[in-house]
């Protein structure tokens, strides 16, 4: 049987993630009430990341362990990856001593050369293509808030960048309307918004953007390796601020995410990331859940 690895959110139909949610939003009210499982029982997670993270990584650990697996952390300074073994030898290697393994990373390509090499499931823990994960979180929280998404409208305010990406996959998968809007310079790829159809639009007004809209996203002005670019793009970003205003445009039940870390009074006011239409608390838990129902799905297959 093929190896079923999880590099992109196209990796799933939209039955499947709608099935995976489902199963997420499960776990969470299970675990509510004290109830624990084993379907993970005597497996073991390789984790692979050369960037730093929080949510990601102990989410994923967590995850394992309460269902009853194990979990292996490895930094470029703990493997020989660090010191310039081939990405193909570290596959065929630890693919052999694990049964699954998640790799946050820069590079797109450096993902799908291991998976290409690897006998277990590979899963994309983010890359600066696209970040799948999060929007698994973020659709589970958006369907206990307010039921299936199909047919709504959100908003991404901000950076063309990975996790932007992924919101175009979900739009295409669950069947929504997404609106980008973005300064000059930093729109999404075009072959990404290109595939993904008339369900995404493109523009440069962020109050456009957000009128009417059922969820408000946005994500920080400059992510992890962007650190030089951080005062250009605070330039560029200022009129992309998630704020009261841009909330008001939006509809009046609508909800406000974002992945996190977030930076109060660049990407998003205070007033509105600690307001009632914030889900942010909810979102970064439910990494925990929809990262089980992924494991299970995976390791399954």
């Amino acid at each position: 049987m093929a190896v079923r690895h999880f590099l992109s959110l196209l990796d799933l139909s939209g039955a499947e993630f709608r099935a995976l949610i489902a199963r997420a939003s499960q776990l969470r009210e299970e675990r509510a009430r004290g109830l624990s499982h084993d379907t993970l029982s005597h497996k073991v997670l390789g984790m692979i990341f050369e960037k730093s993270s929080t949510r990601t990584r102990v989410a994923f650990e967590a995850a394992m362990y309460q269902c009853g697996g194990n979990a292996i952390f490895l930094s470029p300074r703990d493997t020989q990856l660090g010191r310039g073994e081939p990405i193909e030898d570290t596959a065929r290697v630890l693919s052999r001593m694990v049964d699954i393994i998640t790799i946050r990373t820069y590079e797109h390509s450096k993902l799908e050369l291991f998976a290409a090499h690897a006998r277990v499931p590979v899963i994309n823990a983010l890359t600066d293509r696209e970040h799948p994960c999060q929007l698994l979180a973020d659709m589970q929280t958006y369907f206990e808030h307010r039921g299936d998404i199909r047919g709504k409208t959100v908003a991404w305010l901000g950076d063309g960048n990975n996790m932007c990406h992924s919101y175009i996959h979900a739009a295409q998968l669950l069947d929504f309307k997404l609106r980008i809007a973005c300064p000059d310079g930093y729109a999404p790829d075009p072959d990404i918004v290109h595939a993904a159809g008339d369900c995404v639009s493109l523009s440069h007004d962020p109050l456009a953007a957000a009128r009417g809209a059922d969820l408000v996203v946005t994500d920080v002005w400059a992510s992890m390796g962007q650190e030089e670019e951080e005062q250009m793009r605070r330039v560029a970003f200022g009129p992309y601020q998630v704020t009261a205003a841009v909330m008001a445009a939006a509809k009046a039940d609508a909800l406000f995410m974002h992945c996190l870390p977030a930076h109060r009074g660049e990407e998003v006011s205070n007033e509105v990331i600690e307001g009632p239409r914030s889900v942010v608390w909810d979102e970064a838990e439910n990494r925990l859940h929809s990262q089980k129902a992924l494991l299970e799905l995976l390791l399954k297959a």
